[in-house]
């Protein structure tokens, strides 16, 4: 019987990939995909200080350890572990190697492996190596590992980070090698798979992986959340407060909310920090902290912030007495430690049992040729699996299975929601998970599933919007936003479960391309993913197509429109004399004196009126004497549809009125005719309709906002129509062209419009406002006379004119496209947002929506009341005729008072005269003589008929 020989071989590189060939007769191993040809390896190289243990362990059993030097848990621990075999079994361990590696150039690296290996092997019989024990993690020196050991054929245990298909040069085994070339998962290797078990139980759809020095994750990129619906990064933690904090926005900013935090305290305590700085803290995030110290609770002067904390637990009562000669932590240095006793125990028990010759036949790097490697019939494994019976571990025991990848630390991790309030730390034990790659999370009894679930972040998504009422408006007393766009993202919210944060774009502006090709406005936020949503009046164009993704339209097309102040027409009481002029007024008074008194100078000398023919005419019902009162009250009374009364009784006097009435009849139906239109052409005076009236005139000056989308059509409409012009200049100028091909471009005419470059100048011209309150300034005329038209989206001029009774739309809208919200391209959110929008349409909401923020808004204005063009002629215009009628009334009581006093004082004169003698001559008074005759008792003869007149 002897003792196993070991050599200790320390492999260390730097940080750089390379490829490098093996010296020797061939490669040292050839990839299973070009096994006939020279093996490059693509290797990482990393630097640690060795472990020099030659002097220490004699020259009698010689067995390889290979490590990685940044792997010093491993190196210290073996290093323990080395000392107390030789302490407690100095007949298992002879002779250990150590090599020295070239840091920087990776073919002195080889030379060096090679030629320690080869120095080891000549010298033949019971000092040739037995096996290797390999403490490297991944990458270069795993690598290199790897297809060493499989060229060779010789044992080996292994502690690489990976599962069966991470391990590149030991996945196409043959039978005889699985069984001595053996890999066992290390616990800082296990850990990690919890954050796939908490992600797929918990349902968490975005997550930031954040390591430190004590886990390798390189290995794990693509497989650590392969299958899972989880939008994530994976990346090494920075370890300073300010470094860590950058890191956390810029992961805010691709909007990951659930935060892994992987390493020792320090790295813990720093990422708490750092996220009570940034205030992300609360139900929007959530936090996870997985750790291999067994004795650490996450602390931080935080207000409020509950994690999920997850840490091994020990359970083996001689884990304190081996605790104080191992590194933290704990759980890693155990198994280093327990793995090296192992395979030196598994070996010496081969040996005793005659399973391992005691003159093993080892080849070197020189005599490999790829089809050498030597056939060993040695099962490795076995040994391991026997003589860990015989094993009490230190810490974390080994449960082994059928093949590499399968054999792991066995060990658990307890679960804890730790709640941390003001700086003090309450924890309670949630859970416990046992470490591997397929078991679950265990809930603890006293802890619900929702429990578990809260501690993830609730699905938040931040939007971004531009203040434009009624869409979104900004109340300063609540610190709110609401209107339109608000109400929509709310019902949303009740079909897509999702909560959100708000805020108003840092240039608030829409987002509009830039001549550098970049953008600004809310389209930035998007690009650069700082927001999620683009939530405001916004318009889907070609170009902001291209950049993000846009929803189904949320509202109808809307175009541009003009408003203007609203003609105000002057009003009157006695508007209703102003239809005609004063001339025709004068001349209707003139006619009207004239014919009043022509009447009753013909009524006055015509031997056949009334007052000359008194007997002819006593037997009529209607006795009339046309004196110069009665004149006058027929003219004016004839002009009423009351009618004139009893007209003249010579001829005369009846072509007179005759004439009157002609006369008065075309005057009043002209006077009729002209106030209808006057009064409705006064309100319905507008000098604009349409753009085009708007640009063929130069007395209104026009102008959008600058930067508004109405002032980038506008620009844009301009350049095309430039691009027209010098495209027509340039075919026409072409000297190429024929004469015949010329002659059908050559006209007189322009053939171009230039509307919108006419317009853009005028615009110019006119000066661009730079607010919309400035614009409302110029169209009130606050600040000059001159008069301005205000070109804006049509739900802006609507909402303006809806709220002040003084602006009015002009027109119908032009450029018309619709309101849609935005997202990030590519983002699940559209087809979230697209459902809901259309259940919305279907169930007639959106219709609702809109009526409470245009027909029901509360500061609406009933204009409609003061000027609605439908309403009746208004008192202001024709209040002058009751004006008249208390003029009249007035009139009529003084002349009844008069008549009164006039008739009294005539009584008494008249009882005077009566009591007085009478003076003078009495006049005598001509006595009249009636002839009273029978009626006629047969019939009239002609004869006794003459002419009235």
């Amino acid at each position: 019987m002897r003792p196993v020989y070991f050599a200790v071989l320390v492999c260390g590189f730097l940080g750089l990939c390379g490829e490098f060939p093996v010296r020797g007769q061939g490669n040292i191993v050839a990839d299973r995909e070009s096994a006939t040809k020279t093996r490059p390896v693509n290797l990482c190289k990393y630097s640690e200080p060795s472990i020099n243990t030659r002097d220490r362990f004699g020259t009698v059993i010689v067995e390889v350890i290979v490590n990685d030097d940044t792997n010093r848990i491993a190196n210290k621990s073996f290093t323990a572990a080395l000392k107390m075999i030789k302490e407690k079994h100095p007949t298992y361990l002879g002779r250990v190697w150590t090599i020295e590696i070239n840091e920087t150039d990776l073919n002195d690296t080889l030379d060096r492996i090679c030629n320690t290996w080869e120095s080891a092997v000549n010298g033949g019989g019971t000092k040739v190596p037995d096996l290797i024990l390999d403490g490297t993690t991944a990458g270069l020196g795993a690598k290199v590992t790897n297809s060493f050991t499989a060229a060779l054929g010789i044992p080996t245990l292994s502690a690489q980070y990976g599962q069966e298909g991470d391990l590149i040069y030991w996945r196409d085994l043959n039978a005889d090698q699985l069984d001595y070339l053996v890999q066992v998962m290390p616990p800082a290797d296990l850990i990690p798979e919890a954050v796939r078990k908490i992600a797929i139980q918990l349902n968490i759809t975005n997550a930031a992986v954040l390591y430190d020095r004590n886990f390798v994750m390189d290995h794990k990129y693509k497989s650590l959340l392969l299958n899972v619906p989880t939008r994530h990064v994976i990346n090494e933690a920075s370890q300073h407060t300010k470094e860590i904090r950058r890191q956390l926005t810029r992961l805010r900013d691709l909007d990951i909310v659930n935060y892994f935090i992987l390493g020792d305290e320090n790295t813990i305590n720093v990422a708490l920090e750092a996220a009570e700085s940034l205030n992300f803290t609360g139900r929007k995030y959530g936090w996870f902290i997985l750790t291999l110290e067994s004795d650490v609770w996450p602390r931080c002067e935080c207000r409020n912030i509950t994690v999920l904390f997850m840490r091994p637990e020990a359970s083996n009562p001689m884990k304190s007495v081996v605790e104080a000669s191992l590194p933290k932590p704990i759980v890693s240095s155990a198994f280093y430690y327990d793995l090296l006793y192992l395979a030196v125990r598994a070996m010496k028990l081969a040996l005793d049992d005659g399973e391992w010759p005691l003159n093993p036949e080892q080849i070197t790097c020189d005599e490999y040729n790829n089809t050498n490697t030597p056939e060993r019939g040695f099962d490795f494994l076995g040994k391991l699996k026997a003589a860990y019976k015989d094993i009490t571990p230190t810490y974390a025991g080994i449960r082994w299975g059928s093949k590499n990848g399968e054999h792991r630390a066995m060990f658990e991790m307890s679960i804890h929601l730790v709640n941390i309030e003001e700086g003090a730390v309450s924890s309670m034990v949630s859970g416990s998970w046992n470490a591997s790659v397929t078991a679950p999370l265990q809930a603890s009894l006293t802890v619900t599933n929702n429990e578990l679930m809260n501690t993830t972040a609730v699905k938040s998504y931040r939007v971004v919007t531009v203040l434009h009422p009624p869409f979104v408006m900004y109340n300063e007393k609540t610190n709110e936003y609401y209107g339109f766009c608000i109400d929509l993202l709310n019902e949303i919210k009740e079909t897509v479960d999702f909560q959100y944060e708000i805020r108003e774009a840092e240039d608030k502006l829409y987002g509009n391309l830039n001549p550098n090709g970049t953008w600004n406005g809310m389209m930035k936020e998007l690009i650069e993913k700082r927001a999620d949503i683009a939530l405001s009046s916004l318009w889907v164009t070609a170009e902001r197509e291209r950049v993000v993704d846009f929803t189904v339209p949320y509202y109808d097309l809307v175009g541009l429109s003009i408003m203007m102040l609203k003609t105000k027409t002057s009003t009157s009481l006695f508007k209703f004399l102003t239809v005609l002029e004063n001339e025709v007024w004068f001349c209707i008074l003139a006619a009207y004196l004239f014919t009043s008194v022509l009447l009753w100078i013909f009524d006055r000398w015509s031997p056949y009126s009334y007052q000359n023919n008194r007997e002819k005419y006593k037997d009529d019902d209607e006795k009339r004497e046309f004196n110069l009162r009665e004149c006058f009250w027929f003219c004016m009374t004839s002009l009423t549809p009351q009618g004139g009364g009893e007209a003249p009784k010579n001829l005369s006097g009846r072509l007179v009125a005759a004439t009157w009435w002609l006369f008065g009849f075309i005057i009043i139906a002209s006077y009729t005719a002209n106030l209808a239109a006057f009064l409705t052409v006064s309100r319905l005076e507008i000098p604009i309709e349409t753009l085009e009236d708007l640009s063929k005139q130069y007395k209104i000056q026009y102008a959008p906002v600058v930067n508004s989308p109405a002032y980038i059509y506008f620009k844009r409409m301009a350049a095309i129509e430039w691009k027209f012009y010098e495209i027509w200049k340039e075919m026409s100028l072409n000297d190429s062209l024929s004469d015949v091909e010329r002659a059908d471009l050559a006209v007189w005419d322009y053939p171009v419009s230039d509307k919108y470059t006419k317009m853009l100048q005028a615009m110019e011209e006119a000066g661009f406002p730079a607010t919309t309150e400035e614009a409302l300034r110029r169209v009130r005329r606050l600040d000059s006379n001159n008069e301005f038209a205000y070109i804006e989206d049509s739900t802006t001029i609507k909402y303006l004119t809806m709220t002040n009774c003084d602006l009015v739309q002009v027109g119908e809208d032009f450029s018309r496209k619709p309101y849609a919200i935005a997202v990030q391209q590519g983002s699940p959110l559209k087809d979230q947002f697209n459902n809901a929008i259309l259940i919305l349409l279907n169930k007639r909401k959106l219709e609702k929506l809109k009526d409470k923020w245009w027909k029901k808004n509360p500061e609406r204005k009933d204009c409609d009341a003061e000027n609605s063009q439908s309403d009746g002629i208004s008192i202001h215009n024709i209040g002058g005729v009751f004006v008249v009628i208390f003029l009249g009334i007035i009139f009529a009581c003084f002349t009844l008072a008069f008549e009164y006093w006039y008739y009294r004082h005539r009584a008494k004169i008249t009882k005077i005269n009566r009591n007085s003698p009478v003076k003078g001559k009495i006049t005598k008074v001509k006595p009249f003589t009636f002839n009273l005759q029978p009626a006629p008792t047969q019939a009239f003869q002609k004869s006794q008929f003459r002419s009235r007149f």
